[in-house]
């Protein structure tokens, strides 16, 4: 196929890169950082670079859009008169699904929401991350066919997401690696409070273990003070926390109380035996967060 780029960031650059070497030719990209245009020169040497309007027009087969979710209506609103009837053209964000592209059907050319679930750098290492990486594919049913080949070139795996189901397929990915960065930063950041000189060698083979058993045996891969109901603990933790760093205390009493309804539901911790661990995160719940604390099925916290 013909590939261009608009966007030739971490992801578009990458992507663009992955189709090189399974035997497309990216002729064109686009870029405005120096950052980008460094990427282009470096992961696709062969592509011109060229306005947004004209990496649509040099690319015959395939289009790929991988612009911010916020700037990707007014780059496709701006490139629409450029496309052609049967060219595929391709956004990358996690957020938005064919709607976006109402401007690509109505030229004739053939809109697909192509994202990768998968962090990247911007370099060469990234290709081999494409390999079994999953791709989030919202696309009418007639272009399945042509998803199937074109996932299969960046090495990749389709989980088709409706189009109604995109912002909480999208919600879900952000809550979860995007999150994660934010709390491994803060502890990280209290280890470090306490006195711990390599933090990182603390938190790795734990953070390791605890991710692989969370994806093997979900809520059954729970350990710690909630999970026992280990109110005392708990308390310590919020009034040690509230000292050294009060920035951090709703964020954790937020995981925990979420962490003791899952416990709950899971049946690794009894009603009866989260009741003092409720009480010590419900006062401090409304004061720190400003929200209620919902009522449990026993009765007894309120």
């Amino acid at each position: 196929m013909i590939v261009g780029v608009i966007g030739a960031g971490r992801v578009g650059a990458v992507l663009g890169a992955a189709l090189e070497r399974s035997g497309h030719r990216v002729v064109a990209a686009s870029g405005a950082s120096a950052a980008s245009k460094a990427r282009r020169v470096r992961l696709l040497p062969g592509a011109a670079e060229r306005t947004p309007a004209e990496v649509a027009r040099a690319a015959r087969d395939l289009l790929i859009i991988a612009v911010p979710d916020d700037a990707l209506a007014p780059v496709i609103a701006g490139v629409a008169d450029a496309l052609h009837p049967g060219q595929v053209v391709a956004h990358t964000s996690g957020a938005h699904g064919l709607a976006v592209l109402a401007p690509v059907a109505a030229s004739g050319a053939r809109p697909l929401a192509l994202h990768p679930a998968m962090t990247f750098a911007g370099t060469a290492d990234d290709l081999a991350k494409l390999s079994g990486a999953s791709f989030g594919v919202t696309a009418e049913p007639d272009e399945r066919p042509f998803v199937e080949g074109l996932v299969a070139d960046l090495g990749g795996i389709i989980e088709w997401v409706a189009e109604a189901d995109r912002v909480l397929y999208h919600a879900a990915l952000a809550h979860g690696a995007n999150h994660l960065v934010t709390l491994v930063n803060e502890a990280l950041d209290r280890l470090r409070d306490a006195g711990v000189v390599h933090p990182e060698k603390v938190l790795g083979p734990l953070l390791r273990t605890s991710l692989d058993n969370t994806l093997r045996l979900g809520d059954a891969a729970l350990t710690g003070p909630v999970s026992r109901g280990d109110a005392g603990t708990v308390a310590r933790h919020l009034d040690r926390l509230a000292v050294v760093a009060p920035e951090s205390v709703p964020a954790y009493l937020a995981l925990a109380r979420r962490t003791a309804d899952r416990a709950i539901a899971a049946g690794r911790l009894r009603p009866v035996d989260a009741e003092p661990l409720l009480d010590v995160l419900g006062p401090v719940w409304r004061i720190f967060v400003g929200l209620r604390r919902p009522q449990t099925t026993t009765g007894g916290a309120g």
